[in-house]
């Protein structure tokens, strides 16, 4: 959620802009071009169920959004470099998660724990090997700008303008986290930044909740059209995942999106 200690609301303030610049300017850099253009075993739907399997996992460990952003960032940086055998991409997987704890999680999972979870199909070896084969093909270069960032950063630039409804601000944050969730595990989402997708499920999520002091999405710098056709690929996803979407939500959100009540 956004930051509330006076310390993280100075420091916002500080240097919110400057490093939002910052994030914006490397995240070309860090999208990956077509991960599975060169992988003649994993497919859009293995991806969708890996990504779909670990949703719940980063949640059963108490891992942040950022965790798991990262972990699929890693995941599909590295599908663009090498091809994976199918048999080897739950351990993958696994591996990329590692990786982004151990740079955001004060607690990361250790590796036993997150071996049990593949039914002891690997080995901590195994996992070891291929952790320093996918930071050896990144080039240890590892610090995506991730949609988790530029959610928070939008949210904060909303409860600074005059007359901001925290609560929505909050509600707005929360449904548009599992709704960028979703997209995480959808292929067809791969080419959009993550701070479109941000800014798009925040227009989405308002626009969703009816809310009175919607964001204004102007402050993202895209165009009009690029929203639209970001929040109308959202809204399609929304639409197919109306089971999904309220298990990932908390109930009194889910309780002020009337379209979901019904699928929980």
């Amino acid at each position: 959620t956004v930051a509330e200690s006076p310390q993280e609301l100075q420091a916002f303030l500080d240097y919110g802009e400057s490093w939002y610049r910052s994030r914006k300017g490397l995240e070309s850099r860090f999208q990956p071009r077509e991960p599975l253009a060169r992988q003649p075993q994993v497919t859009a739907e293995a991806r969708c169920k890996l990504v779909s399997w670990l949703i719940p996992v980063h949640r059963h460990f108490g891992l942040s959004f950022e965790a798991l952003c990262l972990t699929v960032n890693t995941l599909d940086r590295f599908l663009a470099t090498t091809p994976v055998a199918a048999d080897c991409f739950q351990l993958l997987g696994v591996t990329a998660l590692l990786i982004a704890c151990k740079q955001v999680e004060v607690h990361p999972p250790s590796v036993k724990e997150l071996l049990a979870l593949c039914c002891g199909a690997f080995t901590v070896q195994q996992l070891r090997n291929l952790e320093c084969i996918v930071l050896l093909r990144l080039g240890f270069d590892l610090s995506a700008p991730t949609i988790s960032f530029f959610l928070e950063h939008f949210s904060q630039v909303r409860l600074q303008t005059q007359g901001a409804d925290a609560a929505e601000a909050t509600d707005a944050r929360i449904l548009a986290g599992g709704i960028t969730e979703l997209s995480l595990a959808d292929y067809a989402f791969i080419g959009y930044a993550p701070s479109l997708l941000a800014a798009g499920s925040l227009g989405l999520a308002d626009r969703l909740l009816g809310h009175r002091r919607p964001l204004d999405l102007r402050v993202s710098g895209y165009s009009e059209e690029l929203l639209r056709d970001c929040m109308d690929q959202l809204q399609l996803l929304v639409s197919l995942n109306g089971q999904s979407l309220p298990l990932l939500l908390p109930p009194e959100v889910v309780q002020k999106c009337p379209w979901l009540r019904g699928s929980r």
